[in-house]
């Protein structure tokens, strides 16, 4: 085991702590050493312009994309910009962001999920301006999409029936996923075409190695669906008894073992995220979770974004 963790890069955690109330911390940044077992929040975010209605809503840091020297962290409705030692240096909106969750980079384009506007809105890091969005609409029963210019009033009205909740791109095209829908989507300048299946629910869907990798968050598992077959792997579990505020979420929706954050380190080696906020390490070559680090055990903190932390 020790060998299969050795040179495990540390990585960087966002948290959102589900059903919060004003006053409460509402998740932050860590730095995850998972190979010594140690971790240092950096940002506790914690503001009183929380809005305080809608699922998950403002409370807490989602996606995460580090470019060059630049941390680039979605909150609800805003673009947050960070050094490597955690000083705001910009932010941005726009008012197609709304309840954002994960973002992708690629060719100097920031992907970033609008599940308030199941929406993809794509931030240019070159002249830093919001360029384009991509609408996932329902034509019947078919999924479709719809190209909108996000610096025009009224280009795109908001919608949350698919529950976009994430993006992943490289050559090959824009892969959007979301918890209602039943498939990993890919766009191209061409086309749109269902590149696999999902069960309902998921985070976190990317092709990888021929397949597809997700978080079967309502299985309480992450997959990987590939051409030599599924490999399941469990999300830790603890005793209730070890948890904190287990009856305090209004909502109802905070439960440990939610599965999200994804990010992969080698060809086997994935990291995830889950309730109360847990890092794990899970080898798919082995099937198996081979060390996991717990951040949190209030069950209504839930981990989100993850990125490879390079400094």
């Amino acid at each position: 085991m020790s060998g299969a963790l050795s040179g495990i890069p540390k990585l960087l955690v966002s948290s959102v702590v589900r059903g919060a109330q004003q006053g409460d911390s509402h998740g932050g940044l860590y730095v995850v050493d998972i190979e010594r077992g140690e971790f240092e929040q950096v940002i506790d975010w914690n503001t009183s312009g929380i809005e305080w209605d809608g699922r998950g809503a403002d409370r807490g840091l989602r996606g995460i994309v580090i470019a060059g020297k630049e941390i680039f962290v979605a909150a609800s409705d805003e673009l947050f910009v960070y050094d490597p030692w955690f000083r705001q240096v910009a932010s941005y909106r726009n008012p197609y962001l709304k309840h954002c969750h994960e973002m992708s980079l690629h060719k100097g384009k920031l992907y970033i999920t609008s599940t308030g506007f199941d929406a993809v809105v794509r931030f240019d890091l070159a002249t830093r301006r919001f360029d384009l969005g991509i609408a996932i609409v329902m034509d019947g029963r078919a999924v479709n999409v719809k190209a909108f210019d996000p610096s025009k009033v009224g280009a795109h009205e908001a919608s949350n029936v698919l529950h976009v909740n994430n993006v992943h791109v490289d050559d090959a095209g824009v892969f959007v996923s979301g918890r209602k829908m039943p498939a990993l989507v890919q766009i191209t300048q061409t086309s749109i075409a269902m590149a696999a299946g999902l069960p309902r629910g998921t985070h976190n869907a990317r092709p990888f190695r021929g397949g597809v990798l997700f978080n079967d968050t309502d299985s309480d598992s992450v997959v990987w669906l590939g051409p030599e077959g599924r490999v399941a792997i469990r999300i830790p579990q603890y005793d209730p008894r070890s948890l904190t505020h287990m009856d305090v979420d209004a909502s109802g929706i905070a439960r440990q073992g939610f599965g999200r954050g994804l990010c992969v380190i080698s060809d086997t080696l994935i990291a995830a995220g889950s309730s109360p906020t847990t890092v794990s390490i899970h080898d798919l070559e082995a099937a198996a979770c081979i060390r996991s680090i717990n951040l949190s055990v209030d069950v209504r903190n839930a981990a989100h974004g993850m990125a490879i932390w390079p400094f």
